[in-house]
């Protein structure tokens, strides 16, 4: 009998996502492993428990954690889950440790080996593991289709014998993966797309998916990326210029969507409230890093507001988790291509490899401590989470010039509605 990979059915009521396929079941039974798939985890993903089986799997409960040699996860396990796990067993999953250093020294207590997915480098050996990557691109998409939800207008130009509709404006906020995602699906619904960024690489970018870019193209811009493609901090003079611009563009915009999401950090602040009051009533705004504070002033985790001059603020959580099903099948390959390079081919077993450049990226926890570096003292003292990054990092604040408001008379009543 070989090794044993256990999948859990994830307790987060707020998280439909599995961490494995029946793909990735059958490429983990030919590395050697028997894997066992608690019942009902794959549902809300569209995979029925048959589905495993055909793959290989055995259905399980969630008891037969407690004889897994590993275990694959979406969400960090959670202290009362860690009770049943063997000392000893590799934990691989998402595991959000900024914040959460309770749930952090929790691992090393537990004597788990824990992987945290979402510190896997970004090199080019190990672009089939990147989570963040693969569940950010769906987050940007899954942002248009929300937006285009909320927006009461067709988003396309058309032509008809009745008169012309015209195309949606939407501006997009950070051009990453999930902002490049979101440009070419709002594209492909046929907006008139501008986006913006503080690097300059990131025009080009834009450009390739057939929108316009937004930004001060001064000298000094020219010259905010750094060796490492990270943005420079502006000048006060720079800032102050591309605050103007952006508010008077953002005042035009039916769709706004922000993507600015720094891991281990409160979100930027963005969009002012000044800002949201100067776009049109039926205007909708999407903030993808809510869950961190959010991006948008007046964004509520989980809802969607109305505001007084009818802009909807959609805050919805765990984004990537709203297309469960694609979500699933990308996040159970990225975890099994790096579960591949844990395993001995020649006797099939794990063997990890202290000294891997992937293992010591990831690795949080380990033989009943806390081993990586930035969390080392995790067990010991609580750390500080960091302050949010200031928004003149990605857009500066626009009060240096607030967005004329707009007639009572344009006006909706104010209504307020939570998501499911």
């Amino acid at each position: 009998m070989g090794q044993t990979v256990f999948i859990p059915r994830e307790l987060d009521a707020n998280e439909p996502r599995v961490a494995a396929s029946p793909d990735t079941v059958k490429r983990l039974t030919a590395l050697g492993f028997d894997v066992v798939v608690e019942a009902g985890a794959g549902t809300a993903s569209r995979i029925p428990n048959e589905e495993f089986t055909k793959a290989g799997a055995a259905i399980g409960k969630a008891g037969d954690v407690s004889r897994a040699d590993v275990v694959l996860k979406v969400r960090r396990p959670s202290e009362a889950e860690l009770k049943a796990y063997r000392p000893g067993t590799a934990v691989i999953a998402i595991m959000d440790p900024y914040g959460n250093d309770a749930a952090v020294a929790a691992l090393a207590k537990a004597g788990v080996t824990a992987f945290s997915m979402e510190f896997m480098p970004r090199i080019t050996r190990a672009q089939s593991m990147d989570v963040l990557s693969s569940q950010a691109n769906l987050a940007g998409y899954q942002a248009v289709i929300d937006a285009a939800a909320e927006y009461d207008r067709a988003l396309p130009m058309m032509m008809t014998a009745a008169g012309t509709v015209p195309a949606a404006k939407a501006f997009i906020m950070g051009v990453g993966v999930a902002g490049l995602q979101a440009i070419a699906t709002a594209r492909r619904l046929g907006a008139v797309v501008t986006a913006t960024d503080v690097r300059p690489a990131a025009k080009e970018q834009v450009a390739s998916l057939g929108a316009k870019f937004l930004a001060v193209e001064d000298e000094e811009f020219k010259a905010a990326e750094t060796a490492g493609g990270y943005a420079k901090e502006m000048s006060k003079e720079y800032q102050a210029k591309q605050a103007a611009l952006t508010a008077e563009h953002i005042a035009k915009q039916d769709i706004v969507i922000t993507t600015a999401l720094i891991p281990g950090r409160l979100a930027p602040k963005l969009v002012s409230a000044a800002m949201v009051a100067s776009m049109k009533p039926g205007s909708v705004i999407v903030d993808l890093a809510v869950e961190r504070g959010g991006n948008v002033e007046g964004a509520v985790p989980g809802q969607v507001v109305t505001t007084a001059d009818g802009v909807k603020i959609v805050g919805h959580l765990n984004v990537p988790g709203r297309v469960a099903a694609s979500a699933s099948l990308l996040y159970a390959r990225n975890l099994y291509a790096f579960l591949e390079t844990l395993v001995d081919k020649a006797t099939k077993t794990l063997a990890v490899n202290r000294d891997d450049e992937l293992v010591k990226a990831t690795m949080l926890t380990n033989g009943g401590k806390v081993v990586h570096p930035a969390f080392v003292r995790a067990e010991q003292e609580p750390r500080v989470e960091p302050p949010a990054i200031p928004a003149k990092t990605m857009v500066a604040d626009a009060s240096a010039k607030p967005a004329a408001k707009k007639p009572a008379a344009s006006r909706k009543p104010k209504t307020t509605g939570g998501i499911a």
